[in-house]
């Protein structure tokens, strides 16, 4: 077989070849590109090495450091001596004092929540005699009971002699009458010289004017009734606006009728049927109240900024049960604190034109050390320190330590220690409504009481820890001596019948007998208050101020008094609001402990003026009247 020739392209040809030099040329290329890449690989490589020994030699050539032994410093231990706790008797004397009257809570079966939030109390001179009265709030029976109790007065006013013994003069003083009633609020809205007095509770509010002793009911015409729906609670009578007229702050809680609550259906293993958490029910708007003059109110609520809604949502978000006055800022212009229940608590910044500022958050008071809001109820405000402290104390729900908010100075945040002092580990299990700073033992250092008691009568079938009635809590401020600041009090201190467990609600605190001392009233719900004597015996000196303003503001409500001594700077603040739906004396009490010599005071009074008194002799009462000069109102406190 021929095999055929096989015909070639001498183009092609050509290509193939142009394409294999340039291969050729390439392979030499890369071979070149690689002996120069090892050679330099390989200086590199000398280069470090070479590096690398000279730094060998010299660390090996290095100076050795002399060894040099230093002690271990431990901290100084603080050594302190053991403190005694002082002998501060309070003797029941409910009995023997003519108090009978006993609250009532309406407790039907249904278990609706205002049964469980009892009521309140007043400690005011209200016939102008001198002496300390004593006025109790409670409920009536609902409309709609199936076994309807007749019900002691919602009101029941209790005149004084001077000795702690007392006599009903509710009806005679035209304050007989029947209300779903919260707690009162005193203050001389007409500037007559008479304390006047409001009842907040369920179904609105009630303004009755005192005259000369005779009080009349004006609340229609006062335009502060505010509505049928509402359930109100602690309120307070101060000057917002520094036109020498008081003003009003009524607290609202939350958005409640019967058909509401027993819809929800609340209930507890062992128990069934259970009072309602005040998580369930909607927040509500409090009220504040412009006084116009001539008896009249206009509500300025929503101008004065102090409509808080949910951040969330656009509903209201407050849950008011307790406030307290306070001048934040030291500007001369009073703030309010609101302790709301389950949800944040408020600071309202006066801003010095009609209107606040909602600023809890910012200040550090809105929620716990753990940025969790509380079950608040009952609060006030001391300078427990001496110094320029401001403390907040709060009392929380069961589980929650009292709050012991402090600020360190004017625009200073606040800073809960509450577990540092001594005071929250002891509250912890304690269901805390009524609480407030008062000086016991006269020693010139501002101690705590906490008013206790559940809201679930069988509590304990459910939380063995927990019981419906408990003690209520003393607490002495030991100062910088103590191990920790606040010390709780026990049976061989205060006696075993100030300790009674009970289920305390409203609490207050006044010179029941006029031998200086601080006497104290605590309400339970559903049962018979307790007033407890102060039969303290240490030998300590004090001194009373009664303040009396001019022109309108007759009881200088908002004024601050000092007082400097050996243990710091004492400062007092006028204003009757403190604790859990109640009101303490007016009157200011310094505890001077031994010191015998007259004091000094220094007052910031309403009308912005600052006084100097001297030569003020101890162990009595002094009566001291507001300068004329206006001054300069905006001058603040230092």
């Amino acid at each position: 077989m021929t095999r055929k020739p096989v015909k070639t392209n001498p183009s092609r040809r050509l290509e193939d070849e142009a394409d294999r030099t340039e291969s050729d040329d390439l392979i030499q290329d890369d071979a070149i590109i690689g002996r120069a890449l090892r050679l330099s690989l390989g200086l590199a490589a000398a280069v470090g090495c070479l590096v690398l020994f000279i730094a060998g030699l010299a660390w090996l050539n290095r100076p050795v450091p002399e060894d040099k032994k230093t002690e271990l410093v431990l901290p100084e231990k603080r050594e302190l001596a053991p403190v005694q706790k002082p002998q501060i008797p309070l003797v029941d004397i409910t009995a023997s004092s003519g108090v009978t009257w006993q609250h009532f809570n309406a407790m039907d079966g249904e278990k609706l929540l205002p049964e469980t939030m009892g009521g309140g109390v007043a400690v005011f001179d209200y016939d102008r005699d001198g002496d300390q009265d004593i006025l109790f709030v409670g409920g009536q029976a609902w409309p709609w009971a199936r076994s309807p109790i007749p019900s002691p007065a919602s009101l029941c006013l209790y005149a004084n002699d001077g000795q702690a013994k007392f006599t009903d003069v509710t009806a005679a003083a035209g304050l007989a009458g029947n209300y779903q009633a919260m707690g009162p609020a005193i203050g001389d809205f007409n500037a007559d010289g008479w304390p006047d007095l409001l009842v907040t509770g369920v179904g609105g509010n009630h303004l009755f004017e005192n005259q000369a002793g005779q009080f009349r009911d004006v609340t229609e015409q006062s335009g502060i009734a505010g509505s049928p729906q509402d359930w109100t609670t602690s309120a307070v009578w101060f000057d917002y606006d520094n036109d020498s007229r008081l003003d009003l702050f009524v607290c609202n809680y939350v958005q409640w009728n019967r058909q509401l609550d027993l819809s929800i259906g609340f209930s507890l293993t062992g128990i069934g049927r259970a009072y309602g958490q005040p998580t369930h029910f909607t927040g509500t708007y409090s009220y504040l109240f412009h006084n116009e003059g001539a008896g009249k109110f206009r509500d300025v609520s929503e101008a004065a900024g102090i409509r808080i809604n949910n951040p969330n949502t656009p509903v209201p978000e407050g849950k008011a049960l307790g406030v307290s006055l306070v001048d934040f800022n030291r500007d001369g212009w009073l703030d309010l604190i609101v302790a709301n229940d389950t949800v944040r608590n408020y600071l309202f910044v006066n801003k010095r034109n009609g209107t606040f500022e909602e600023s809890g958050i910012p200040a550090g008071i809105a929620f716990d050390r753990n940025g969790e809001a509380t079950g608040a109820m009952g609060i006030d405000v001391g300078c427990f320190r001496n110094g320029h402290e401001t403390g907040v104390i709060i009392g929380n729900f069961a589980g929650e330590p009292c709050s012991l908010y402090v600020s360190q100075g004017p625009q200073m945040p606040f800073l809960d220690e509450a577990i540092p002092s001594g005071l929250g580990p002891v509250t912890r299990l304690s269901l805390t409504f009524g609480t407030f700073f008062c000086d016991l033992d006269l020693d010139g250092r501002l101690d705590v009481l906490c008013a206790n008691g559940h809201l679930e009568s069988e509590i304990a079938k459910v939380l063995p820890n927990q019981h419906y009635q408990q003690p209520p809590l003393l607490f002495w401020n030991a100062g910088v001596q103590g191990s920790t600041e606040l010390v709780r009090l026990d049976n061989q201190q205060v006696g075993h019948q100030a300790l009674q467990p009970m289920v305390g609600r409203g609490a207050a605190y006044g010179d029941l007998d006029r031998d200086g001392d601080l006497d104290l009233i605590l309400v339970a719900n559903g049962g018979l208050p307790r007033i407890l004597r102060n039969d303290q015996n240490l030998g300590h000196h004090w001194l009373r101020l009664r303040l009396v303003g001019q022109p309108e503001n007759r009881d200088c409500i908002g004024a601050v008094v000092r007082l400097a001594d050996s243990s710091g700077t004492q400062t007092r603040c006028v204003t009757a609001t403190r604790s859990y739906l109640s009101q303490c004396e007016l009157p200011i009490t310094f505890g001077l402990g031994k010191r015998s010599e007259p004091v000094e005071v220094e007052i910031w009074w309403p009308n912005g003026q600052k006084q100097r008194i001297p030569n003020l002799t101890v162990d009595q009462e002094h009566i001291l009247q507001e300068p004329g000069d206006s001054g300069a109102p905006d001058a603040g406190q230092p």
